[in-house]
């Protein structure tokens, strides 16, 4: 061997198949199947959606806490947060206690679901003593604009007959009055960055209600009426706390949850990919890197879009580092990809089969595809 390697490898999860830090194990298999001394660098990947979390926790050496919280319909749900290896920042994702996925197709109704649970989340991130706070607001089940996180953190809101209103984005065309003075004290002391890939606003035509109301169970004139609610709860808002952000980019994430976010959290939105970046250290490792291997469950041309591959090739690239992305399935239009910073793409399944077993073997052929592409390397390169 010429010289000692260092591989950083980035890639995201493979869903329903590993999450991102399998995928890194079995890279590593395969990679250290022919040459035993590469240093191979584990950067667990995600874009701020589904395995976030655990993304962040695994690459910074964190822990995982469970806990029972109101899910989206009221009922008890399992959810989980995360505390980064530094012990000071906390981490979740809102799907995890308010997401789409907890509510069956037949009950989906963004009238009456909440992000009450989203808020006792971060209630026990507080709890644990964090100082920053790291939300992903993708796959939400709620139009509730985070009226429901207001309320599982000591916020008030009331009716104009001085009666508390009840969860879901239905309620809040009913809002009067606003009253804060029992919110949690705690949130002053707390940087809150959010992940979110959506740029729509609050409201409009091209906001939460109409564009994402839908998948959520609502029809025309369910969007309709949601929309109104949060114009008027962000009217209230913007009367009664001075705030008005119903446009700034991104408000209208997670029925709304983006604008909540910022308005009582003082939240800031991020690009989900980028916030992962940051937290897990990449691009000082990237610096040290020989190559950068990354990859997803597909690659497409959808991938340009904020996906997790063209954000670790985006860092590679500013430091001159090839790279490498594995993918279970190679869409259409990759060659875009190649423009934007990857340089080599190969598709990990080995023959054809049923999506059943190519996510049963997810991990084998990911080890496979890797030795066979160092295995190359070092042929047609005289690396070793």
């Amino acid at each position: 061997m010429n010289k000692h390697l260092v591989f950083v490898l980035a890639p995201d999860s493979f869903k329903e198949s590993m999450t991102a830090k399998e995928a890194c194990d079995a890279m590593e298999l395969g990679i250290r199947k022919v040459d035993p001394g590469i240093t191979c660098i584990h950067v667990p990947m995600a874009d701020g959606g589904e395995g976030t979390m655990q993304s962040l926790v695994d690459a910074t050496n964190g822990h995982v806490i469970k806990m029972n919280v109101t899910g989206p319909l009221g009922s008890e749900v399992e959810a989980c947060f995360g505390i980064l290896g530094d012990g000071e920042t906390g981490v979740l994702e809102m799907a995890g206690a308010s997401g789409i996925h907890l509510v069956p197709p037949a009950a989906r109704n963004p009238l009456v679901t909440t992000t009450y649970g989203t808020g006792q989340l971060i209630k026990a991130c507080l709890d644990r003593g964090v100082k920053k706070l790291l939300i992903g607001i993708g796959g939400s089940a709620t139009n509730d604009g985070g009226a429901g996180v207001l309320q599982a953190l000591g916020g008030r809101l009331f009716d104009q007959y001085g009666q508390e209103i009840g969860f879901g984005g239905g309620e809040l065309g009913r809002l009067d009055r606003i009253d804060l003075t029992g919110l949690d004290s705690r949130l002053l002391e707390v940087q809150v960055e959010v992940a979110c890939d959506v740029t729509i606003p609050l409201c409009g035509p091209e906001g939460a209600s109409h564009v994402f109301g839908p998948q959520k169970g609502a029809n025309a004139e369910t969007a309709g009426l949601l929309d109104r609610s949060l114009n008027h709860y962000a009217n209230v808002i913007k009367e009664q706390l001075g705030k008005d952000l119903m446009n700034v980019p991104g408000a209208g994430a997670a029925g709304g949850l983006g604008y909540g976010l910022m308005v009582f959290l003082n939240g800031r939105l991020h690009r989900g990919v980028d916030l992962v970046i940051q937290y897990t250290d990449l691009e000082e490792k990237i610096k040290e890197a020989d190559i950068v291997w990354t990859g997803e469950g597909s690659l497409d041309f959808q991938t340009q879009y904020g996906k997790t591959p063209l954000g670790v090739a985006a860092v590679a690239k500013k430091h001159n580092k090839p790279v490498v992305a594995l993918a279970g399935r190679v869409g259409e239009d990759i060659e875009m990809l190649y423009e934007k910073g990857i340089d080599s793409v190969f598709g990990i399944m080995k023959e054809a089969g049923s999506i059943e077993e190519a996510l049963m073997k997810g991990r084998e052929n990911i080890e496979k595809t890797a030795e066979s592409i160092v295995r190359f390397m070092y042929a047609t390169r005289g690396l070793r």
